[in-house]
């Protein structure tokens, strides 16, 4: 089995050698590279050619986590950003996801919760800390279960966009959108679409002003 290549990203040493003696304690991940600033990270993102990059969202210098997360999502495509972080409040979580974050998680949980959430975007699903972004009980568990070509759709979905609308958005078919909208629905629990703005408002996936 490949190995998962992930890159930390953090201006604090001491967290940086933990997560790396911790992930690297695990055959199935291999650290590829460390930097303690979103420009020094960029400078050495498609040599890492990461799987993941574990990014703080507070960092020195002219950029921040969000920016470093859309920035390197540029450079490399394939790659998934998970935020750790102090912070917990909506407005930081719902900016990440935004910027394409796929793993919003805080600097207090478990070790082992971090693995699970590098684990999960190296997968190609989301997880988001239940701490985080008004989630509660379960909150996990249900965005988890969520692609990100579906966690896309609800975000559209939450504004208001029409399955033909979406279509056109993201360039696929509308039987395709149908299909993403059902399994959304189905996946969250939703009896419709009118639930969606609020399911997507609770999951910390948009902001009370695009709905």
């Amino acid at each position: 089995m490949q190995a998962i290549r992930v890159a930390l990203v953090d201006d604090h040493h001491v967290v940086r050698r933990g997560m790396r003696s911790f992930l690297e304690s695990f055959a199935d991940i291999r650290v590829v590279g460390e930097a303690a600033t979103a420009e020094e990270a960029l400078t050495l993102l498609t040599q890492w050619a990461p799987d993941v990059v574990v990014m703080d969202l507070l960092l020195p210098g002219g950029m921040d986590g969000i920016e470093a997360t859309r920035q390197s999502l540029r450079l490399c495509p394939a790659a998934r950003v998970v935020i750790l972080t102090a912070y917990t409040d909506d407005a930081r979580a719902a900016a990440a996801l935004r910027a394409g974050a796929t793993g919003y998680v805080r600097k207090d949980a478990s070790p082992e919760f971090l693995l699970k959430v590098v684990r999960a975007a190296a997968d190609g699903r989301s997880m988001v800390d239940p701490a985080v972004a008004g989630l509660g009980d379960g909150g996990t568990a249900q965005i988890d279960d969520l692609s990100p070509r579906e966690l896309v759709v609800l975000r559209l979905l939450a504004k208001g966009l029409s399955n033909r609308e979406i279509a056109t958005e993201l360039m696929l078919g509308e039987e395709t959108v149908k299909s993403h909208v059902g399994s959304i629905l189905g996946k969250l629990g939703l009896a419709g679409r009118a639930q969606v703005a609020s399911a997507a408002l609770r999951l910390g996936l948009i902001r009370p002003d695009e709905v």
